[in-house]
């Protein structure tokens, strides 16, 4: 059984963590439940509707502004999350990748990076195929047993209410 909200990493852990963050040229996020809270809402006509946070916002928006390119990598498809992708200037949109491994494979061939100069961030178990291969993962307080068990990096923050902020401060913070 999981603990809520999980213990930190020890000190020791962090610092593994933030020499993993500094070396990073890319960052991918997951969308559903770690940019969103993972729920969906339905009006009346069942149009699906989801709710982003603005504090995420701003720390993607510093992640660019120190040269890291930002992509999103993931397994649902949104008109939402392909405007705020939009709004926010992610250099890469993956939606409805059933297979995210494979979709991590194809970014790297087109902008010829190496899995050692990216991270990634997600809560459920299609992101552990790219967890096992990126330099450095993270995830929020909420995500399943085996995704955080294997991430670098935990948010103090849920999904959807800033954890992807929290994430981009840690990588900032790191490079400094």
């Amino acid at each position: 059984m999981m603990e809520y909200p999980p213990q930190m990493p020890a000190r020791s852990d962090l610092s593994e963590a933030a020499r993993r963050a500094k070396a990073l040229r890319w960052m991918f996020f997951d969308v559903d439940g770690v940019m969103t809270d993972g729920s969906l809402y339905y009006d009346a006509n069942g149009e699906s509707m989801k709710r982003f946070s603005v504090l995420d916002g701003h720390g993607l928006k510093a992640l660019k502004h120190a040269g890291i390119r930002i992509g999103i990598l993931s397994g649902r498809s949104h008109p939402a999350t392909a405007a705020r992708a939009r709004e926010l200037g992610f250099d890469v949109v993956i939606q409805g990748a059933e297979h995210k491994g494979a979709a991590f494979d194809q970014v790297m061939a087109d902008f010829s990076i190496s899995a050692a100069e990216c991270g990634h961030m997600g809560d459920d178990l299609p992101d552990l195929e790219i967890f096992s291969r990126v330099h450095f993962s993270a995830t929020v307080p909420q995500a399943a047993s085996a995704v955080l068990a294997a991430a670098h990096w935990v948010s103090q923050r849920a999904g959807g209410s800033g954890a992807v902020r929290d994430c981009c401060d840690f990588i900032l913070q790191a490079r400094q």
